[in-house]
């Protein structure tokens, strides 16, 4: 690829550079916390995992889909549980997000793809746009799951 916003975009979208990934914040994350909403918390590990799949799933599906319909917001958004089934489902949402953020990857990697062109059954969106709030949110995210881990006791420095 000799496309440097591309590259950047891609580079951005993979995380790592500025902060830790998805990967480091969820490794090992105890199964026992997942749920465990520490005091002044908003919301759960679960609840951000599955938020951040959940919105990174619609933002994919809106950039390539005019069928598509969002989930109602804010509720649509946000699981209705404050902790996972089981560890299947824990391990459900983090293959998702990695293979919707690899769709998203590939989407602007494709020379055909205009990232500047407005999206048809959009409002003046743009594949650009949609990939640069990908990354913004999974970062924004991240770090919240990041203080999670760490008010729970469960981050080594």
């Amino acid at each position: 690829m000799n496309d440097p916003v591309r590259e950047q975009v891609i580079k951005l979208l993979q995380g790592g550079q500025a902060h830790v990934t998805l990967d480091d914040v969820i490794k090992d994350f105890p199964a026992r916390l997942r749920g465990i909403k520490p005091d002044g918390a908003p919301h759960t590990p679960w609840q951000l995992l599955e938020h951040m799949r959940i919105a990174q799933w619609d933002i994919l599906e809106f950039s390539r889909n005019a069928k598509h319909v969002s989930p109602a917001w804010p509720q649509g958004y946000w699981p209705k549980t404050e902790k996972p089934a089981n560890d299947a489902a824990w391990k459900k949402s983090i293959a998702s997000i990695k293979k919707d953020l690899l769709s998203i990857q590939k989407l602007v990697e494709n020379p055909k793809t205009d990232l500047y062109a407005k999206i048809p059954h959009g409002t003046g969106q743009n594949i650009l746009r949609e990939a640069l709030l990908v990354a913004d949110h999974n970062a924004y995210h991240i770090g919240q799951l990041l203080l999670l881990r760490r008010l729970l006791g469960a981050w080594k420095e």
